[in-house]
């Protein structure tokens, strides 16, 4: 089945990549929650037109991504966090909290573009990968500290 993706899904895609799925992944989950739509020719000539309409907006945002990239790729972060004697945390670091932390630091970048490989469950130092754009991203290094 071949659909239009609406908006980005995780481990698929991004807005308006033209896919193919198996049928019921598409039918079942992707077409109902509005994730997509059915890859008619009519949809693919209004998806083409529009994407037509939006390239220099599109082209704006990507410059954007690069510029923050540039400036944020290499930052080191100090998170701050209750742990344990022996550097176990109670609890994990999350992706909230290095977004908070960015917020902090002068950058505004959304906790879902924020991709920690492995749970940070103890202290020490991570990198995190933040996915700006389709074709823009950037990694930073997080240095996990006892409060």
């Amino acid at each position: 089945m071949e659909i239009i993706l609406k908006e980005d899904v995780q481990n698929l895609g991004y807005k308006d990549d033209v896919l193919t799925v198996k049928d019921g992944y598409g039918r079942n989950y992707l077409i109902p929650q509005k994730k997509a739509v059915l890859a008619t020719p009519s949809a693919k000539k209004m998806l083409a037109e529009d994407l037509k309409q939006r390239a220099h907006k599109l082209a704006k945002i990507k410059a954007d991504a690069e510029a923050l990239a540039a400036k944020v790729n290499g930052l080191v972060l100090t998170i701050g966090t209750k742990a344990s004697s022996n550097g176990k945390i109670f609890g994990s670091v999350t992706n909230i909290q290095v977004a908070e932390e960015l917020k902090k630091a002068g950058f505004e970048v959304d906790r879902k573009a924020i991709v920690i490989k492995d749970a940070i469950k103890e202290v020490g130092s991570y990198k995190a990968q933040l996915k700006l754009h389709k074709e823009v991203s950037a990694e930073i290094t997080l240095e996990i500290v006892a409060e």
